[in-house]
């Protein structure tokens, strides 16, 4: 067996591009239980959320930005080989990943679009549960134009759980859920609720009893698509 061969078998390299440290663990953690085969590696970069809630929009600079971590992502070789694939993990910059998209022969997913599909793919009343401000008006937008795009007619509503992130910054994990569930409580009346950002994931134990429709994460969703699109032909195991 040569070496591309045993590259193939022990899954491609992936990139992970981050503006939240709190996405690194969820993104990681995702990939062991659903493609650990998979050869990760992460670039992170802090300041671009620190950035845009300052900024309060995406100017031009931030999305070159993007393009520039995509860039020197998708240019890398190593273990695994090139890149075969990027997922970007902070859900309030989507238009500037949809400007990386076409620029790449390789796939680019946004964190959010994979979970999108599988809850419109439940039902039409669809919640969103944010810790993350400037994700709100991001996300909302995004998901009705993919609505739009697929010819669906959908209700969207976002709730942000205020001080869920600050909590979980400062290491109160468990006091970043209690808020996350505590938001939760808007969202009774939808079919689907969808844990905004990565940095949520953890909160999905804590959530799903309480309610009594489907609570999805997005970073199982973006890795199980990412396998989808970049997995050599063989067998998951």
């Amino acid at each position: 067996m040569n070496a591309d061969q045993t590259a193939s078998l022990q899954g491609p390299r992936i990139a992970l591009i981050h503006a939240l440290e709190e996405s690194v663990g969820p993104a990681r953690a995702a990939f062991r239980a659903h493609w650990p085969e998979a050869r990760i590696f992460d670039l992170l970069d802090t300041s671009l959320a620190v950035d845009l809630a300052e900024a309060g929009r995406l100017d031009e600079a931030m999305m070159e930005r993007f393009q520039t971590l995509a860039d020197y992502a998708a240019g890398t070789v190593g273990v695994g080989g090139r890149t075969a694939g990027i997922l970007f993990t902070c859900s309030a910059f989507a238009p500037a990943i949809d400007a990386v998209k076409p620029r790449l022969p390789i796939p680019v997913l946004r964190p959010n679009e994979s979970a999108f599909e599988a809850a419109m793919a439940i039902g039409g009343r669809i919640g969103i549960v944010v810790s993350f401000g400037p994700s709100a008006d991001s996300l909302r937008t995004e998901l009705l134009a993919m609505a739009a795009a697929a010819g669906r007619r959908i209700e969207v509503t976002v709730a942000i759980a205020d001080g869920a992130l600050a909590a979980l910054k400062s290491g109160d994990g468990d006091g970043h859920d209690d808020r996350v569930a505590e938001t939760a409580g808007q969202l009774a009346n939808c079919d689907v609720v969808i844990l905004g950002q990565f940095s949520m994931a953890r909160a999905q134990a804590r959530l799903q009893p309480l309610l009594s429709v489907p609570v999805l994460t997005t970073p199982a969703a973006a890795v199980e698509a990412l396998r989808r699109l970049t997995a050599p032909p063989f067998p998951h195991t």
